[in-house]
């Protein structure tokens, strides 16, 4: 989860960098996400034993294709493409907090007053830089606004797939579940955007464009969400999502390097604000059964 939350983290102002270059737009984007790692994973798969698919599952893999795949990747960077990609990072680390809720809910875990003192503070911090994104330094073509709430929607939709399909995780290999997963989520998408594919100019394309998105598909897909489904069978959906704090720090770095963010004292009292509240909801469940298997 380390591994994969170092890798989201550098995602943001690639995707923001391959976007800006004007030749591959957000969805355009987000659909090379979905075709490219459902050939990578359907080539991998061929080289480890076929595992059959439970007839009674291939149902919850849809919907955890879904959720885990199609709302939450789609959402995610088409709203990195219209906002700051310091911003996308940072409001990932929200996720834990829509675990948490969502765990009591569903697994019905126990939430504190202090929990409930930090949903607060968390949801505060979010309101602040939302709030905030018309006020925030634009690239032509950006719209802070809904790409913040994009992004903020990502995280509920990756929420409830680390809470709702966490048991599914587990009876499969990660190679068997995101070979099938990226598979219906191509399926589902590609009609709705092959018109956005064909109309990239691929012959004006430069090759710094390619390599990020070789780097989006090859690394921030493929790679992560197998380092994904292999933790999600192993950790419980908080711990999962806990790994989600690194990414702001890197985002933000990598972005003011490249110019493509500026700090601000709001996006500090945001930033602060997520992170108290993530450590005032998580501090009693930050023990060793936290990070042990079930």
């Amino acid at each position: 989860m380390a591994f994969a939350a170092l890798i989201w983290g550098l995602m943001s102002p690639v995707c923001k960098f391959v976007v800006l270059g004007g030749q591959v737009n957000a969805v355009s984007l987000a659909s090379f996400r979905l075709a490219g790692a459902t050939i990578l994973f359907w080539i991998v798969s061929l080289f480890f034993p076929t595992e059959a698919i439970e007839k009674s599952d291939k149902k919850q893999i849809f919907f955890a294709a879904l959720f885990g795949i199609i709302l939450n990747q789609m959402a995610f960077t088409v709203g990195v493409g219209y906002t700051s990609p310091a911003d996308a990072a940072i409001i990932t680390t929200i996720t834990p907090i829509f675990t948490m809720i969502l765990s009591a809910l569903l697994l019905h875990e126990h939430i504190t007053g202090k929990k409930s003192m930090g949903v607060l503070l968390s949801f505060l911090g979010a309101i602040i830089l939302i709030s905030n994104s018309h006020h925030a330094s634009s690239a032509p073509g950006d719209n802070n606004l809904l790409g913040n709430l994009l992004c903020l929607g990502s995280q509920c939709c990756v929420a409830i797939y680390f809470v709702k399909f966490k048991s599914l995780m587990a009876r499969y290999t990660p190679i068997t579940l995101m070979k099938w997963m990226f598979l219906y989520a191509t399926l589902t998408c590609l009609p709705f955007t092959f018109t956005e594919l064909t109309n990239i100019p691929y012959a004006s394309v430069p090759w710094q464009t390619w390599l990020g998105v070789f780097y989006v598909v090859g690394f921030a897909t493929f790679i992560s969400y197998i380092c994904l489904a292999f933790a999600q069978g192993r950790l419980r959906p908080t711990a999962v999502s806990m790994y989600n704090y690194t990414q702001p720090i890197i985002a933000t770095c990598i972005a003011i390097l490249w110019g493509m963010d500026r700090f601000s004292w709001l996006k500090l009292l945001s930033i602060l604000l997520i992170f108290l509240g993530v450590f005032l909801a998580n501090s009693s469940t930050l023990s060793a059964k936290t990070f042990s298997r079930n």
